[in-house]
């Protein structure tokens, strides 16, 4: 076998190899599951007016905040969000939880740089 025999399995290998790690890297940064994503256009667009460039605006704000906030911390923010409206005891605990507060900040940053970024 010549060295250019040899040379070629191991180029493909190393392809293959470097393709999987770019496909599961994309999986891990897009991990927010299609309905997510739509609920928080929805909202924006209702919050944004329902025009074309909110269209473009909404869907790169949910992109954004997507790479910074992991979905299971989003679905945090967005409990707490949801939990602290509730009266009495059991909103209370969403209201005052150190890591209620933690998710809900590290959301509101993500927030206010896709602000920046697509508005």
């Amino acid at each position: 076998m010549t060295l250019v025999g040899s040379v070629r399995p191991i180029v493909a290998v190393l392809t293959a190899l470097l393709t999987m790690t770019a496909i599961t890297r994309a999986q891990e940064i897009n991990d927010y599951p299609t309905s997510a994503r739509v609920e928080y256009a929805f909202g924006c667009l209702k919050a944004n007016g329902e025009t074309r460039q909110a269209i473009e605006q909404c869907s790169c704000s949910i992109d954004v905040i997507a790479s910074l906030v992991p979905f299971e911390r989003y679905v945090t923010a967005e409990t707490v969000l949801s939990m602290s409206q509730v009266r009495g005891n059991l909103g209370g605990q969403f209201r005052t939880s150190e890591q209620a507060a933690s998710a809900l900040n590290e959301l509101r940053r993500a927030q206010a740089e896709a602000e920046v970024r697509c508005f």
